[in-house]
């Protein structure tokens, strides 16, 4: 069973990211404020659920929440200010796209950087255990999963449809076949051999 509220304050939002650890797209945030009487028995941290249930809860996400907001953050971006500078940077502008703007703010993980001397608590695993996080989270992961859907139109051959950009060996033998794209993050460790020197 998932925590309503961390704190007292009416306006609470959560906020989560999905794609951290891929080697291509974007880096894609959500924030999400909840209303008092929300309640949803399936609602989970986003990677707890099936791509179905996922796609099911969305909608009623954005239906019931009192405000929702994404972004989404490019690998130029990541590559100039690194990973997790470019999270922080994208929940961070989510939070500022909400209306009302909340009055507390809870971040999955261990990492955050103020926003508008807004109070926050980092919480670990904090899509697991609150439920505007987890709503956040499966926000987050249903645009980037989405968003890679539709780039990978473009790029086929990566097959981002499947992996998300994920570094599966699919996906790494793609990018040793035909190089890479616009959309891969440079700064990344694209290939296990990357590292290697050849003394």
């Amino acid at each position: 069973m998932l925590f309503k509220n961390y704190s007292e304050f009416l306006h609470e939002a959560g906020t989560d990211e999905a794609g951290r650890g891929c080697l291509a797209g974007p880096v894609t945030a959500a924030a999400v404020i909840l209303p008092s009487n929300f309640e949803n028995e399936v609602l989970n941290d986003s990677k707890q659920l099936s791509e179905h249930k996922r796609m099911l809860l969305k909608p009623i996400i954005e239906l019931e929440a009192t405000s929702y907001a994404i972004t989404h953050l490019g690998p130029n971006i990541i590559d100039e200010i690194n990973i997790l500078n470019a999270s922080i940077k994208a929940m961070q502008e989510s939070i500022l796209k909400l209306d009302p703007t909340p009055s507390y703010v809870i971040v999955d993980g261990n990492r955050f950087k103020p926003i508008k001397n807004i109070p926050h608590t980092c919480i670990i695993k904090g899509d697991s255990k609150y439920l505007s996080i987890a709503a956040a989270s499966v926000l987050a992961k249903t645009y980037r999963d989405e968003y890679m859907n539709q780039i990978h139109e473009e790029f086929p051959m990566y097959n981002w449809k499947q992996n998300k950009g994920y570094p599966t060996l699919e996906h790494r033998e793609a990018i040793r076949k035909y190089g890479t794209t616009k959309y891969h993050r440079l700064s990344f460790r694209l290939l296990p051999e990357q590292l290697k020197l050849n003394l």
